[in-house]
């Protein structure tokens, strides 16, 4: 059967973590991800994940559209699999909206204070799984709903607003219904999300392409 992201709950841990005046609200996964490696190449960041990683992924992304008050923690630097010849350096990653500005600097002292979290268990609306409308602003030079990047603490921070997360929301809600089924025809199909990060790479060439690169495992399901 067919998974649909819009049936899916997450089950997560909240915590609340107090750093001088500020209180920061974090989310992370309940159960700990077994294949998620995370590591950075020239113009990209790329993404290994099995099935659960890739729903995982994928919740974790339709909540940080809707959530601006809060960071989504995905902690990946263990989630190297056993017989994986990949030696890169490996990160977590935390997703943000821009209005949190939240400084990736203090996040060390952030994830030192998590302590055991609350459960709380997450279900989006069937919305939060709709493509935004192509109004073609995105293609403009003055289009500003961009996802950034930044890199403290062997995590990959991915900040922007709703609509910036909502524009690369169909990618991954492919990888997550569509995959599995494209590898029960072919264990071995590539499939993948190109998670555009930075300015709209055909209307600015003096930047380099970058994206967050999400491919299904081919050896772990």
């Amino acid at each position: 059967m067919r998974m649909r992201l819009a049936d899916q709950t997450w089950p997560t841990l909240i915590s609340e973590v107090r750093l001088g005046r500020d209180t920061y609200r974090v989310i992370r996964p309940a159960r700990a991800a077994r294949h998620g490696m995370l590591y950075e190449r020239t113009w990209s960041a790329e993404l290994s994940v099995d099935r659960a990683t890739a729903l995982t992924v994928a919740m974790a992304w339709g909540l940080a559209a809707r959530s601006p008050n809060t960071l989504i923690y995905l902690p990946l630097r263990k989630a190297r699999p056993a017989g994986s010849a990949n030696e890169e350096r490996l990160l977590d990653l935390v997703l943000l909206h821009h209005r949190l500005g939240f400084p990736a600097s203090r996040w060390k002292q952030v994830r030192a204070r998590l302590g055991a979290g609350r459960p709380h268990r997450v279900a989006l609306p069937p919305t939060a799984w709709r493509p935004p409308g192509d109004d073609g602003r995105q293609r403009h030079r003055g289009f500003r709903d961009h996802l950034h990047s930044d890199v403290a603490a062997d995590t990959l921070f991915l900040t922007g607003s709703r609509r910036a997360f909502e524009l690369e929301m169909e990618q991954l809600r492919g990888l997550v219904e569509e995959c599995p089924a494209h590898r029960a025809e072919d264990p071995g199909a590539h499939c993948c999300a190109e998670l555009g990060v930075g300015r709209y790479r055909y209307t600015d060439r003096r930047c380099s392409p970058a994206e967050l690169h999400v491919q299904w495992c081919t050896r772990h399901r």
